[in-house]
């Protein structure tokens, strides 16, 4: 005599109502288990946000760290084309993405911050409605997923990717050449980008020189990476200062936070200290002054 075979579904899987309130159940196991859809995000609680792709958030920064207009020094011009641009995109007017490009430390980014900080200001009754919002340079491939989430928001935003280039095997310079000017969609109309970068094409010498050499069309295959910095409208070059210029940068924050020091002992301390750092730039000054105030013993807090 042969026993019964047992039956091949598991117990907890038989249901006398039948097989479609099993398959409910599992259903709503997987529902809980999922991560919970992200919430839109709320753009009356900051004036500026970081994009974090992994939970398609933006997380606000109650406080900017920049520093005012005023302190930018040796950059007049680059200073008023990029203000002039954000007033207008601010106002719905038309204008172009921007790529601040040059020798560093000179205040590409500080620009960007103080010009979004400027320019909000002056919108009287509409102030706040340019929201800034940073995204890293390792996020750049999900840029598309961020335009997605700004497009159709009742601000405008300046999308701002700091220290952006791209090395050999880096392909995702192409998503940002998708969202600037190509895809289907576009950059959406109230958004707008500033990059800053060291290098005038994002690229580095090495990786073009590479196309070159081992491209079936080495004329074409530069060309395709190159158009890539064609795509800002405005391009905004940042050149080492002069002397004069530097001095002037050390008097200005040295004034603007109100450091009791001798005039005469910080010019021949600040020509020193940009000696044995090789460079004179506006962050050379600003670690000068640190150096300063941190040896008189004075907190840098606004007067």
């Amino acid at each position: 005599m042969s026993l019964p075979k047992k039956p091949l579904v598991p117990p907890t899987l038989v249901s006398s109502t039948g097989p479609a309130d099993v398959f409910e159940r599992i259903a709503n196991a997987l529902e809980r288990l999922a991560p919970p859809h992200p919430r839109p995000p709320d753009f009356t609680t900051a004036e500026a946000y970081i994009w974090y792709p992994a939970g398609r958030t933006l997380a606000p920064v109650p406080r900017v760290n920049r520093v005012d207009m005023s302190l930018l020094k040796g950059i007049d011009r680059m200073r008023d084309i990029l203000v002039e641009n954000t007033e207008r995109f601010a106002r719905g007017l038309p204008a172009n993405n921007a790529l601040l490009w040059g020798a560093r430390g000179m205040g590409k980014s500080s620009l960007v911050k103080a010009a979004h900080a400027a320019v909000n200001a002056g919108l009287g009754a509409d102030a706040g409605l340019l929201k800034l919002v940073e995204i890293h340079r390792e996020d750049i491939e999900s840029l598309p997923d961020l335009m997605t989430l700004l497009r159709g928001a009742p601000y405008r935003f300046l999308v701002f990717c700091d220290d952006l280039s791209f090395d050999a095997q880096d392909t995702s310079y192409k998503s940002l050449k998708a969202v600037l000017e190509g895809g289907i969609e576009g950059r959406p109309d109230n958004v707008i980008l500033y990059a800053t970068s060291n290098r005038r094409h994002l690229l580095s010498r090495d990786m073009i020189e590479n196309e070159r050499g081992s491209a079936i069309n080495p004329g074409e295959a530069v060309e395709e990476k190159v158009s890539l910095s064609d795509r800002f409208g405005l391009w905004l070059g940042f050149h080492r200062c002069s002397q004069d210029e530097f001095l002037a940068m050390v008097e200005g924050y040295v004034n603007y936070y109100g450091v009791p020091a001798d005039a005469a002992a910080v010019r021949r301390e600040a020509l020193e200290w940009a000696t044995t750092r090789g460079s004179r730039s506006g962050r050379v000054a600003w670690q000068y002054v640190q150096d300063l105030a941190g040896r008189l013993g004075v907190t840098l807090t606004e007067k």
